[in-house]
């Protein structure tokens, strides 16, 4: 299926505005224009309570947390690691999707605002992740614990839920993984297809691996490349692709891993549809069908606890 008029539609805006890839732009650059969006995805609904906290990390150093409390009896509590390729996003940039998946789930969202490359690169990200998670099951214990994440962080969710397992804990009731990056390998069919190279490109994945690992040695680690890794009793799964993503492969695949390992998968590849769609609220339409169809997920796993 070819791209949705809306997302051609918008590709075509950025092209004519000059935009340029993002392999040929600073860091810098980069997070200016995601900032620019801000404005555009307007306010997210209502919350009980906003708190922005600091979480003390294992190597001594600070996190800062935004935590979305959505009403006066959460059902459970999201940790949701933005994406950005380890190297862009805030929690001011997400915090619009954030709410929406606080009101849709009745959950509490903690949105992390972990160390970005290439001023920290690996293994930065990863730690301030398992820490914000450990943090996270101890302050709301009584709650199910659910990760998520799309993209880097739908890798780094990926990369809890198995440390989870690893290190006996905290329990994690669901991982929530939208167009996760699970490898490192950027020589597949996905990656290579002439159809998937938009807004995300293979020379612009290869960027930000380059900025977020420069040791291409370190790159096949689990904790870096989940697929690579032993998925063996993680938490039960709820995966969302695009259709039009170098991403579509190792998402597939890992979907895939998962079932041969016995853990539930619900698993849906969105037609029409390219990397990074899902952040896009209030943009692309297929947004707010990404987001519905992830607070589902989650209600009715909650209703079947």
């Amino acid at each position: 299926m070819s791209l949705d008029e809306a997302t051609a539609g918008f590709l075509a805006q950025a092209a004519e505005g000059g935009s340029k890839p993002l392999y040929e732009m600073t860091p810098d650059e980069v997070r200016a224009m995601n900032d620019g969006f801000i404005e555009l995805y307007g306010p997210g609904p209502e919350m009980e309570a906003v708190e922005n906290v600091t979480v003390d990390a294992a190597d001594g150093h600070q996190i800062p947390v935004r935590v979305l409390t959505p009403s006066k009896n959460p059902r459970g509590v999201l940790v949701y690691y933005h994406g950005g390729g380890w190297v862009i996003g805030t929690p001011d940039q997400f915090d619009t999707l954030a709410r929406q998946l606080a009101a849709g789930t009745d959950c509490i969202v903690v949105l992390p605002d972990y160390r970005l490359a290439p001023e920290n690169v690996y293994p930065a990200a990863a730690n301030d992740a398992w820490d914000v998670a450990k943090w996270t099951a101890a302050r709301f214990s009584d709650l199910p614990l659910l990760v998520g994440g799309d993209s880097s962080g739908g890798n780094l969710a990926a990369v809890v839920a198995q440390q989870a397992v690893a290190e006996a804990g905290p329990h994690i009731s669901l991982q929530i993984l939208v167009y996760p990056v699970t490898d490192s390998d950027t020589e597949n069919a996905t990656y290579l297809d002439p159809a998937n190279q938009l807004m995300l490109d293979k020379k612009s994945m290869d960027w930000f691996w380059d900025l977020y690992i420069p040791d291409k040695s370190m790159r096949s680690k689990s904790n870096v490349s989940p697929l690579q890794g032993d998925v063996t009793g993680t938490a039960p799964a709820v995966l969302l692709i695009a259709e039009h993503d170098v991403l579509r492969g190792e998402g597939e695949a890992y979907a895939a891993q998962l079932q041969a390992a016995g853990v539930p998968v619900q698993l849906r590849v969105f037609e029409g549809q390219m990397h990074g769609f899902f952040q896009f609220v209030n943009i692309l339409p297929g947004s707010a069908a990404g987001v519905e169809y992830v607070n589902a997920a989650v209600t009715a796993h909650l209703d079947a606890q």
